[in-house]
């Protein structure tokens, strides 16, 4: 796999994470949180290739087979969730770890997928994972800051926004897992 590849790779494994990042910006005014938020799934997306790598042929069918319906069950619980939350008082809103965690595993089983293709390619796991985390940390910054400048035109609806982009992609994987 030669460097545009695999920066293609980062990027296409990275949008789902930029997507989310947008919504959070939406909903949050703190500067630190886009930080935080980028870190955390920068982070994942750094560990989970390494993880599959390692996972490698043991068991890597069932991984495949599972991953669109956890992703699918983590997104839809958690833009629910948001649907459901009062957007009364955003400026007070604070970061929910717990969330965070979850969105950053539901977006980054496909990067631990990746990695267990990376094992039969035999690809040098830890400088791909470096770079696929790096560009996931810079494009969630990127998608924070937008869904921040966009908050303070749209800020009332942002939690509504928000669940429904999430709803939203994971009803996208469901479709793509039935016509898989």
């Amino acid at each position: 796999m030669n460097i545009l590849e695999l920066l293609l790779t980062g990027i296409s494994l990275a949008l789902d994470a930029f997507t989310i990042s947008i919504c959070k910006g939406l909903s949050k005014n703190k500067k630190k949180d886009g930080i935080i938020i980028s870190l955390f799934f920068g982070l994942f997306q750094f560990i989970m290739p390494i993880i599959g790598y390692y996972l490698g042929n043991i068991f890597s069918e069932k991984i495949i087979y599972y991953n669109p319906y956890i992703s699918i069950i983590l997104l839809v619980t958690i833009g629910i969730l948001m649907l459901t939350e009062k957007n009364d008082n955003i400026i007070t809103t604070s970061l929910k770890y717990s969330e965070l965690f979850l969105l950053s595993i539901a977006t980054s089983i496909d990067a631990l997928v990746i990695g267990i293709s990376f094992s039969f390619l035999k690809i040098n796991i830890l400088s791909s994972s470096i770079l696929i985390g790096i560009i996931t940390f810079f494009m969630c910054i990127i998608g924070y800051y937008l869904g921040n400048y966009f908050n303070k035109k749209i800020g009332k609806y942002s939690n509504l926004i928000s669940g429904t982009i999430i709803i939203l992609l994971g009803i996208k994987i469901f479709i793509q897992t039935l016509f898989n």
